[in-house]
């Protein structure tokens, strides 16, 4: 009898009791696209690598400390980082032959050497083969901040079981709020505080609908995004058109810089020369990380996101925790939303988040619901975009749509498991009915 068991044990695949569990950690998906993607990479950035030099300015004329350029060798560095691209690949390879999953740190370093040799690559057959590499980092940093307000505002939607597809209501009816509400009181920060308010309504209905009358989450945030935006676009052609300086004429936030630190060398000015709405965003990312994860309130959160019955079962009002979740991530959709009208521009324009809402929203799938990969991934796409608006200006030859496509194709690999499984929230967008 014993040795029937132990038999069938053993020959029982993937198990990982007497077995060498092989079936469920042999994947060849990660080798076969770091290999792929690393051939069409010797092909594109070594062999079809420009003849002449690239050159990468870390800062500019009138820093405090003014760094020198680097210059490199296009065919140098895209044959080194091709290389090195496929060595890592046969890495992958031979740890999946032997049963062994591709380590985070390999991919990360593919990653980083794919983007060392397109950039080169990419700037090397410019027209002027010279980038400012402090600007493309600060632009990226610039055009993520609305990105990385909306991821968070998903975050502590999905995490608490409620899918916010509402983001863009949220931001494009806080740009409204702000736009108004700054340009009646003359004060940029009434303007912000107005702005989250403004996100907090479009939360209430979400919340109302989809937690309280058990609406479809999905169905009620296209909804509100549809209806947000024609409401805003009615009240700018009515109102905000017909006496722009009395009712879209905001002032700006003023920049805040940051002594000494606002000083080092290519980082500190991008880093620490913000508004009060990008200093916001570092304190936001930081507070609902801690908080989610190292918190009375986070625990239950989590718990209502992915187990209601058993929070329940344990004295957590689920629907509440929901609700008051729901609420807060629109204060932080609403100042996300701000930005739009009190920093990047000094007004309101019809729709002017352009679907920003729907690129946190792949953030924070690419993310995996985390607060800190929500923020990476949100620089990530603000990196993709304003590459493809710096690129333009330098005149390369590869058309601007296919970079503004690059995010969105990291997103699918994400998805998709590249760097691992992405796996909702358990109970997100499903409704609790006690009882």
């Amino acid at each position: 009898m014993s040795t029937a068991t132990t038999a069938t044990t053993a020959g029982t695949p993937g198990t990982g009791i007497g077995g060498t569990g092989t079936a469920s950690v042999r994947s060849w998906k990660n080798p076969i696209i770091l290999s792929v993607v690393a051939l069409v990479s010797l092909v594109v950035f070594a062999l079809g690598a420009p003849g002449n030099s690239v050159t990468f300015r870390l800062s500019q004329s009138s820093d405090a400390i003014v760094l020198p350029s680097i210059v490199v060798s296009a065919p140098i560095v895209g044959w080194s980082c091709a290389l090195a691209m496929l060595a890592l690949a046969a890495i992958a390879v031979l740890l999946t032959r032997a049963a062994v999953r591709t380590p985070t740190w390999l991919i990360a370093v593919f990653a980083l050497l794919f983007l060392v040799a397109f950039l080169t690559w990419v700037v090397g057959s410019a027209r002027t083969p010279n980038v400012a590499l402090y600007g493309l980092l600060a632009g990226s940093v610039t055009l993520a901040v609305p990105l990385i307000f909306g991821s968070l505002s998903g975050v502590l939607c999905e995490r608490s079981g409620v899918v916010n597809i509402a983001i863009e209501g949220q931001l494009l009816f806080g740009a409204f709020a702000a736009a108004v509400a700054g340009s009646l009181s003359g004060s940029a920060f009434i303007g912000l505080l107005a702005a989250a308010v403004a996100g907090v309504l479009v939360s209430l209905v979400l919340a109302i609908f989809s937690i309280r009358y058990l609406v479809n989450q999905v169905i009620v945030g296209v909804v509100l995004n549809v209806l947000v935006s024609g409401l805003t676009g009615f009240l700018f052609s009515a109102v905000l058109s017909e006496d722009s300086q009395r009712w879209n004429s905001p002032p700006r936030l003023p920049v805040i810089r940051i002594p000494i630190l606002a000083d080092i060398p290519v980082i500190g000015p991008i880093l620490f020369e913000q508004t009060i709405v990008g200093y916001l965003m570092y304190i936001a990312v930081a507070v609902v990380y801690v908080a989610l994860y190292h918190s009375r309130w986070g625990l239950r959160t989590r718990a209502v996101g992915e187990h209601p019955k058993a929070a329940d079962t344990l004295g957590v009002n689920v629907n509440r925790m929901r609700f008051m979740n729901v609420l807060l991530a629109g204060v932080v959709a609403g100042i996300g939303g701000a930005f739009f009208t009190l920093v990047a521009v000094s007004g309101f324009g019809r729709d002017m988040t352009a679907g920003q809402g729907y690129i946190a929203l792949a953030a924070l799938i690419f993310g995996r619901w985390n607060p800190i990969g929500a923020f990476f991934a949100a620089l990530l796409f603000g990196f993709a975009t304003n590459l493809s608006n710096v690129l333009s200006l330098l005149g390369t030859p590869v058309p601007d749509q296919f970079l503004r496509m690059l995010p969105y194709v990291v997103t699918v690999f994400a998805v998709a498991g590249l760097v691992g499984r992405s796996r909702a929230p358990g109970a997100s967008g499903i409704p609790y009915i006690k009882g």
